[in-house]
């Protein structure tokens, strides 16, 4: 398994070591010493399992506020997604940036999105399938968002269409106006 930091501190591309011959393939897709061996020591407590009928389906850009924050590792295993990352911690040299991934169930490729970033990833493909760990459970009195498209954040989603949204996806603020108690550095 191999870690390769983003320009994010604390976003992870995380990519297992696939093992074929001509049966099919075999990989890890998560080991806790291994991670914990490049500082990283997360306790993961649930497994979460997506499916999107549509091209161009947009979950995000959400988040937990402390104390029920969620560091996600995330893969897609059915179809592809744009996986996007953006750093919401008050004072961060990068607040309001953004890094963007295709994970595939081809290039098995993950993100690691930790506390402090908000989360969302958008469709490439109809029938897409995408699981995460978190560390923390759902907390609808913690849940908040960021609208897809904020401006001031700019991230350039890779196709060219209105999204599909929620309801709430819809009616989320603007970073500058989202409820927000994540600090850098803490």
């Amino acid at each position: 398994m191999t870690l390769t930091e983003t320009k994010l501190k604390g976003v992870f591309i995380i990519e297992p070591i696939v093992f074929g011959d001509h049966r099919g393939w075999f990989m890890e897709t998560y080991n806790d010493s291994k991670l914990k061996e490049s500082g990283i020591n997360i306790n993961f407590i649930q497994d979460n399992h997506s499916f999107s009928a549509t091209k161009g389906t947009l979950r995000g850009l959400h988040y937990q506020l402390n104390p029920r924050a969620q560091t996600k590792l995330v893969r897609c295993t059915m179809g592809a997604i744009f996986d996007v990352a953006v750093d919401i911690r008050k004072g961060s040299p990068t607040f309001g940036k953004w890094f963007g991934i295709e994970l595939t169930a081809e290039n098995k490729k993950q993100l690691l999105v930790p506390k402090g970033f908000a989360h969302a990833f958008m469709t490439l493909t109809d029938d897409v399938e995408v699981q995460y760990k978190v560390d923390e459970g759902y907390s609808p009195e913690n849940d908040r968002g960021i609208i897809w498209n904020d401006p001031e954040i700019g991230i350039e989603w890779p196709i060219n269409i209105t999204p599909i949204l929620s309801e709430k996806d819809e009616k989320a603020p603007l970073l500058k106006d989202a409820e927000n108690n994540f600090n850098y550095g803490e």
